[in-house]
């Protein structure tokens, strides 16, 4: 048997998680998705199969804001920025879907951020 890369792993730990999580209307799902340079995070009906609000540190908005900062600020500020957007649709309380990541490091970051912004998972 061939010896699985970390992302294959990843992903493995990723769907075990989605059999539990599943984001309603009244309670999405907030997904983060994390590359090497890069932190990105959505909040998603699975019932309609529609992204709500999205953020990451590409966005137009915020690209100015990272110029300096480390990837864990960066992170951070993602997250406050998909909370604000969540408040401006009504949406308070989500579902924290790491996917598949350790809770450390920016992961962990985003998810302080968006609870200072207002959100409740």
């Amino acid at each position: 048997m061939a010896k699985k890369t970390r992302r294959e792993a990843r992903i493995r730990r990723h769907i075990r998680v989605r059999r539990k999580i599943h984001g309603t209307p009244e309670r999405p799902r907030l997904s983060v998705f994390r590359s090497l340079m890069h932190i990105h995070a959505q909040i998603i009906d699975d019932e309609a199969g529609r992204t709500l609000v999205a953020a990451s540190t590409i966005d137009k908005e915020l690209r100015a804001k990272m110029k300096g900062l480390t990837k864990t600020e960066q992170a951070r500020l993602v997250g406050e920025a998909i909370a604000a957007r969540a408040r401006e649709k009504g949406i308070t309380k989500v579902v924290f879907d790491r996917g598949g990541y350790k809770y450390i490091g920016r992961v962990k970051a985003l998810a302080d951020g968006a609870r200072a912004g207002g959100l409740e998972f």
